[in-house]
């Protein structure tokens, strides 16, 4: 298969796409969407579109509190790092299949940060 770069709304979508079908089918996180915040993909991934296309296209798609879902799940279901490791990993796993450039590795640091960020909030709220 040959990467593409991540320069573009379909690009993003594939992305996100291909992201989410691995996040559903893995035995940690994927319950966690599933059943403890049952989410709702028809109106979750356009969300997703939306929020990597603001960071990646600078196109001010995304209009929300990206954090706050998080917040509402930790209050039925303590999320870890090992949750937010996973992320991640099937993150990085899914730019590292799909993408090549500059653009991917950029992203990539991005998730990073948005996962120990996002990891040690809630760790500071479990505590």
């Amino acid at each position: 298969m040959t990467k593409q770069t991540l320069d573009s709304p379909e690009a993003i979508r594939f992305l996100v796409n291909s992201f989410y079908e691995k996040v559903q089918a893995d035995p940690l996180i994927g319950p966690v969407f599933t059943d403890v915040a049952q989410v709702d993909w028809a109106s979750h991934l356009p969300k997703m579109y939306a929020f990597w296309e603001s960071i990646i296209l600078g196109n001010n798609a995304y209009d929300g509190h990206p954090f706050r879902p998080h917040l509402l799940v930790n209050q039925t279901h303590t999320l870890s790092r090992e949750h937010f490791e996973r992320w991640l990993t099937l993150f990085s796993a899914t730019l590292s299949e799909h993408f090549t450039g500059d653009t991917a590795e950029q992203v990539r640091q991005r998730a990073t940060q948005i996962a120990l960020v996002w990891s040690q909030k809630l760790a500071y709220l479990n505590s």
